[in-house]
């Protein structure tokens, strides 16, 4: 209980579920806030994160595909 005004979980069957998922456009802010800070740090190198799978569809299908080197 946080501030008593209701009662918490009282049996173990009690179960709260928490989707933590975020706004997108806070998401991008943050990101865009971070690379621009990295950037001018002179700490940074530029990748590509985005995959490219023949079947995006098959979310594991990349698992133990080579990664590119360069």
């Amino acid at each position: 209980m946080i501030t008593d005004k209701e009662p918490g979980r009282e049996r173990d069957d009690q179960v709260t579920i928490f989707d933590s998922v975020g706004f997108a456009i806070e998401d991008f802010s943050a990101l865009c806030y971070v690379h621009e800070r990295a950037s001018i740090s002179g700490h940074f190198t530029d990748i590509d994160l985005v995959a490219e799978p023949e079947d995006p569809k098959d979310l594991f299908g990349m698992i133990g595909a080579p990664v590119p080197v360069g």
